[in-house]
Parts: C-alpha cells; structure tokens; sequence
C-alpha cells in the first residue's frame, strides 16, 4: 500500500479531490489506511506538476476522510464470499 495524497474536499458534485503526490490512472481505486476502498478516480486534473484527482466516493460516509491521507492498493483485494452456504 503506498500514499498518494490527501483527501482535499468534497465537491458540489458530490465528488472527493485528492491532492496527488504521485501520479494515478483513471479507473484506480484509492484506499484509507486499513484498506477499505472509499474512491474510485475518474478524472486528474489540475497541471502536470502538481495533479489533483476526482474521485467518485463509495463510501456513504466520506466527509469524515477529508483532510486524511488516502493510500493505492498495489495488489487487488481478494473478495470472500459472504453467503451462508459457503460459511465454515
């Protein structure tokens, strides 16, 4: 898991900019610090030298995320299946 920024605010739209530190690519997701997806990067902007991205929230809580440093998952999340059937 590595930095790449700091949630800067939540926008009108309803979308997080994220001050980047490190480049990104559309489509990426953006992590908290235990690891839980709370954005999914769908445009950069800003210029080259000092990029911000905006991010769609998945999250129904992200306004507690702002101002807080927010990671890149270099390896995809392994999803459990959470039925029943399949419960030890």
């Amino acid at each position: 898991m590595q930095e790449i920024g700091e949630i800067m605010h939540l926008a009108s739209s309803g979308r997080v900019i994220i001050k980047l530190t490190r480049p990104l690519d559309e489509g990426d997701y953006v992590c908290d610090d235990s690891g839980r997806k709370i954005g999914k990067v769908t445009e950069l902007i800003g210029p080259v030298s000092a990029p911000f991205a905006s991010a769609i929230s998945l999250t129904n809580n992200i306004r507690k995320y702002v101002g807080a440093k927010v990671y890149f998952l270099d390896e995809p999340v392994i999803k459990r299946n959470k039925s029943r059937r399949y419960r030890r």
